[in-house]
């Protein structure tokens, strides 16, 4: 059975597809993903503009085509943060509809950090005990906890790396004054969040999923990617802090002279680290554990448990249709 997700981000949108059944781990097939900051076609009233609309409509097209020739028998396509907090969000959604026949389901933050801890869970199993799971994306930033498969709290704060660089890091290299300002301004934001998981109990396993832990881990000296997943790797928050240091000095050029900093991420990789620094710190953990399942991999695998109990699997709507303009002879 081939799946497909469709992730439209904050800094990127991605189709992932996969090949899994019931009960077994899902194999990635295939993957089509391009660049695309949401939050930078922003207006000031927090609606995304035309433009910006254009690019994603384009590629969500072009993501449902891949689909359809890689013979994809479902397609799961959300959004989160960009849109679900853009002013104009069911707008854009509705216009991606119309122009493209997908429908965007809207994840809540929750909903996005519960998916993002489900998979987490599936990846370390029962015998890693009690679990937080803490994600850097573009517009913001996810917390879950929990001993279960899914969390006892879940939440989400406006604190994705690619949001705090363009609201407070204008300047590159930034001054110090900046960072100093943004440093307050996350600590201030994560307090109320952070209170909400006071009383659950101590995590066994603390995990970082997302691009931005995996680049912090990585320049702080873990597994290059082409190891593979099942290399341990970890950040701890020593080395975070000396290399948060480091990057505050440093350009959005000087950062790609970094191992596993990508041009599409350099500019946003200091945002992304102090949000890192604060929440160990708050959390009052020493190193977080890098998983390399995350959201996409969470809703698939729940996909899968829907069939366990619903049967076999009947294509989306603009699947099928994809499939038989494909198929169809000339």
């Amino acid at each position: 059975m081939r799946l497909g997700v469709l992730d439209i981000g904050s800094n990127t949108v991605h189709l992932l597809l996969v090949d899994a059944h019931p009960g077994a781990q899902p194999v990635p097939f295939a993957s089509h993903k391009r660049p695309l900051s949401l939050v930078q076609y922003l207006e000031p009233d927090g609606s995304i503009n035309d433009e910006g609309q254009h690019e994603l409509t384009e590629f969500v097209l072009e993501a449902w085509e891949f689909a359809a020739r890689h013979k994809a028998e479902d397609l799961l396509a959300f959004c989160t943060s960009a849109i679900r907090e853009a002013t104009n969000g069911p707008e854009v959604l509705a216009r991606v509809k119309h122009e493209t026949t997908v429908t965007l389901q809207e994840l809540t933050g929750s909903e996005e950090a519960s998916m993002t801890f489900f998979a987490v869970r599936r990846w370390h199993g029962w015998g890693a005990g009690p679990i937080l799971n803490l994600d850097i994306g573009g517009g913001s930033f996810e917390m879950a906890f929990g001993q279960d498969e899914l969390p006892e709290v879940a939440t989400s704060v406006p604190l994705g790396a690619s949001r705090l660089t363009r609201d407070w890091l204008a300047e590159d290299p930034p001054s110090a004054k900046s960072v100093k300002e943004l440093r307050r301004y996350i600590r201030a934001t994560l307090k109320p969040a952070v209170r909400e998981f006071d009383g659950l109990g101590r995590a066994n396993v603390v995990a970082g999923t997302s691009k931005t832990f995996r680049s912090l881990a990585r320049i702080a000296g873990a597994a290059p990617s082409a190891e593979g997943p099942y290399v341990k790797r970890e950040l701890h928050a020593s080395d975070l802090g000396i290399w948060t240091q480091r990057i505050s000095a440093m350009s959005s050029e000087d950062r790609l002279h970094l191992p596993g900093v990508s041009e599409a991420r350099a500019h946003q990789l200091l945002a992304g680290a102090l949000v890192a620094e604060a929440a160990l710190e708050m959390f009052k953990f020493k190193k977080l554990r890098i998983c390399p399942w995350a959201l996409r991999e969470g809703l698939i695998l729940r996909r899968l448990d829907q069939l366990v109990f619903s049967g076999p699997l009947e294509p989306a709507p603009h699947v099928a249709s994809a499939s038989r303009a494909v198929e169809a002879p000339v």
